[in-house]
C-alpha cells in the first residue's frame, strides 16, 4: 500500500472517529502533496511523498523551537502534536550506532579524507538515509568525522 493510499484510509478513519486534530494534519499533508504534484506536473511516488512529509516535520520542529523560545508553550504543544501525526508516515529512524556505521561505510567507499569530500559523501548519504535520519544531524556527524 502506498503512502498516499494510507493517508486516504487514515483520513477516513479520523473522520469516523471525529478526531479533528489528526484529520486537520492529514488534510494539510494531502494538500501539500497535491500542491507539489500540481506545481511539478507529476504524480509523486512514495519517495516524493516522504520528501514532503520530511519537509513538513522539519518546518514543525523549527516552529516548535521558536515558540518555546518565545515562551508560547500552547502553540509549541500544537506543533508537537502535528509532528507526532506526521511521523507516523516516516520510516523508522535509525539509531545512533546504525547511523554512524552507515556514515563510516560511505566515507570508506568514497575514500573521503577531508572536508573537500563532504559534498560527495552527503549526496550519497541523502539517497541512502531518506526519511530514516535528520540530515542536519547526519551533516554534523559527517563533518566531525572528516575534520
Amino acid at each position: 500500500m502506498s503512502i498516499k493510499d494510507q493517508l486516504q484510509d487514515d483520513m477516513k478513519s479520523a473522520m469516523r472517529a471525529r478526531d479533528k486534530e489528526r484529520l486537520a494534519v492529514i488534510r494539510m499533508l494531502m494538500a501539500a502533496i497535491k500542491q507539489r504534484e500540481v506545481d511539478e506536473g507529476i504524480q509523486l511516488d512514495d519517495a516524493g511523498v516522504l520528501a514532503v512529509v520530511e519537509k513538513m516535520v522539519k518546518q514543525r520542529r523549527d516552529a516548535e523551537a521558536q515558540y518555546r523560545e518565545a515562551d508560547r508553550n500552547e502553540l509549541a504543544d500544537a506543533e508537537s502534536a502535528e509532528i507526532s501525526v506526521l511521523e507516523n508516515y516516516l520510516p523508522a529512524q535509525l539509531s545512533d550506532t546504525e547511523l554512524d556505521a552507515i556514515i563510516d561505510r560511505t566515507i570508506a567507499d568514497n575514500e573521503a579524507s577531508s572536508m573537500r569530500d563532504m559534498g560527495k559523501v552527503m549526496g550519497q548519504l541523502k539517497g541512502k538515509l531518506a526519511g530514516q535520519a535528520d540530515m542536519a544531524v547526519v551533516s554534523q556527524r559527517l563533518k566531525a568525522k572528516l575534520q
